[in-house]
């Protein structure tokens, strides 16, 4: 089968991997150009088996920090922390924080081991009914295929989402409608215990802690209005946020930006179609969830594994990728639902209520209830039961338990 993947960034070169390793003609069209800094540095532990799959995980180590778990600090005096270590021992309790150029390296470079090709021209696409046609020009760039069209095209551009552009493909987005900037840090407080990544939330908004091996990875989340209240320019809002949250820094000298700002907007977005007659949309190309918790990476990497793994099932060619698609979504909004918890901040209202029982009623076993619930979270959060109906269960029945009607919450809210 011949297979044109549009999009050499992590989801593009673990699918051309994976379908490589099944025999598959898989060439690669990618400028290879990218910004030097991208969104996207923290791992969490569901990725691990896939990282083992491509044999890469000692690579990614040599160059990451070992993660163990998330902290959030939803007010300054609150501190609640998920480790990966609660996750059952058969799966991998901890992940990696990263920097996304040799991240990105690593797996182009197993996808080229593995017997992908890669053209560095920017594919150039045409839509006829259902299908995604590589032009004249492109097609002629791929010599071995003689002018002959791919069985199938990947579209992993990522946030360009090129097939639905091309296409006139609509999405259904999320309620937020945030701005987001983060750069490199010297003097950005790491959290403890080491690799730690930490969430803290703002008078608006939220922002990050990535604990890398020289800096720290520090970005904001804002809504649009609230972020042009703190300054004209990405840099001044940054430089705002540092200066209005002291506990932020780390006491020893001024934070001080060690690389250039980027900026993201729109986030939550799902494509509403996400596979054609010849084509499949994956990582962000088909749908984008939210920086919180740090999925995008899972998404991205799950998604080629998944389509690798439908296109080598039974089945027409369409029945595999309604199937896949039908997957993706499933998975994208697991994680939207999990991710508002947070945003609501009910997840905290259900660790603030459960402490005020166990004082309350002390001789309740309730810290059963405790363990219960960062196991769920730490599983669910570590995307190896996002998607599980009996955790999302779990933490449906703790919410209507403790917290109640949705306007009781609020107190831990991102505004």
């Amino acid at each position: 089968m011949k297979i044109a993947i549009l999009g050499f960034g992590p989801s593009g070169s673990v699918a051309g991997a994976l379908l490589a390793r099944t025999g598959c003609d898989v060439v690669v069209l990618d400028e290879d150009e990218r910004p030097a800094l991208l969104v996207g540095e923290s791992l969490v532990p569901g990725m691990i088996p896939v990282l083992r799959n491509l044999g890469v995980e000692d690579r990614v180590a040599q160059i990451g920090v070992r993660k163990p778990g998330v902290t959030f600090h939803p007010r300054p005096e609150v501190r609640v922390a998920f480790s990966f270590q609660t996750l059952p021992a058969h799966h991998p309790q901890y992940a990696y924080n990263v920097p996304r150029p040799g991240f990105d390296q690593i797996l182009q470079q197993r996808a080229l081991e593995s017997g992908v090709r890669h053209l560095k021209t920017r594919a150039e696409v045409r839509a006829e009914h259902d299908r995604l046609l590589l032009s004249d020009d492109t097609l002629a760039r791929i010599e071995h295929w003689r002018g002959k069209q791919p069985d199938l095209v990947i579209d992993a551009t990522g946030r360009r989402r090129l097939s639905a552009r091309v296409l006139e493909i609509p999405a259904d987005l999320g309620p937020r409608r945030d701005v987001s900037h983060f750069a490199h840090f010297h003097g950005v407080q790491r959290e403890s215990p080491e690799g730690q990544v930490a969430i803290d939330y703002l008078e608006h908004g939220w922002a990050w802690r990535i604990p890398l091996r020289d800096t720290v990875s520090f970005g904001i989340v804002l809504p649009q209005q609230a972020a042009t209240h703190l300054g004209s320019s990405p840099e001044e809002r940054l430089l705002r946020t540092l200066q209005n949250n002291p506990q932020l820094g780390d006491g020893l000298a001024e934070p001080q930006r060690v690389s250039a700002v980027q900026t993201y907007a729109n986030y939550q977005l799902i494509s509403r179609k996400g596979v054609g007659a010849n084509w499949a949309a994956i990582g962000d190309a088909f749908g984008f969830v939210d920086p919180m918790l740090s999925p995008g990476m899972m998404v991205a990497l799950q998604s080629a594994t998944l389509l690798a793994e439908e296109l080598a099932g039974a089945g027409s060619r369409r029945d595999q990728l309604d199937r896949y698609s039908t997957k993706m979504t499933r998975m994208l909004r697991a994680w939207m639902e999990l991710i508002a918890y947070f945003y609501s901040g009910r997840i905290f209202e259900m660790h603030q209520t459960g402490k005020e029982m166990q004082n309350r009623y002390p001789r309740l076993p309730l810290h059963i209830l405790e363990k219960i619930m960062n196991a769920t979270m730490a599983g669910m959060a570590s995307g190896f039961t996002t998607e599980s109906p009996f955790p999302r269960n779990v933490l449906r029945s703790v919410d209507r338990f403790l917290v109640g009607a949705p306007e009781k919450a609020g107190l831990f809210a991102v505004a």
